[in-house]
């Protein structure tokens, strides 16, 4: 099923102080990561070896949580500060780094940590590409 977030923010009747292109890419990976976060936790917490993994569920779920509250952040417009905006943008970019580094570290182990490493980092790039265009 195609992203529904293009068409909305196409739909919105009034301006948007930024590239709607970028943005929808934005909202669409930050959900993208937040899901393979909490899924990744989830499958972390199903290894045998979970008490090893206890730093990656961590990282994992504060990763999600950040990633989902900028998502939907950035999906509203009305009354618009660009400082809430760059202040999650920039939150996003160290949870995903933070995130996408630990599971990379068991990404050799456990295929659910290297798809969550390849969400995080694409999440980082494009909230790195959002906020280059935030004035």
């Amino acid at each position: 099923m195609p992203s529904t977030t293009m068409p909305m923010l196409e739909t919105y009747p009034k301006s948007i102080n930024l590239d709607r292109t970028k943005l929808a890419a934005t909202i669409d990976a930050l959900n993208d990561c937040a899901h393979a976060c909490t899924a990744c936790a989830d499958a972390c917490l199903s290894e045998d070896m979970g008490a090893e993994l206890t730093k990656c569920v961590r990282t994992n779920l504060d990763c999600a949580d950040i990633c989902a509250a900028t998502a939907r952040v950035l999906s509203r417009h009305t009354g618009y500060d660009a400082n809430i905006s760059r202040t999650l943008l920039e939150a996003c970019v160290t949870a995903c780094k933070s995130c996408g580094d630990e599971c990379a570290a068991h990404a050799d182990k456990h295929e659910h940590c290297r798809i969550c490493a390849d969400a995080c980092r694409a999440c980082e790039r494009a909230c790195l590409d959002l906020l280059a265009t935030i004035a």
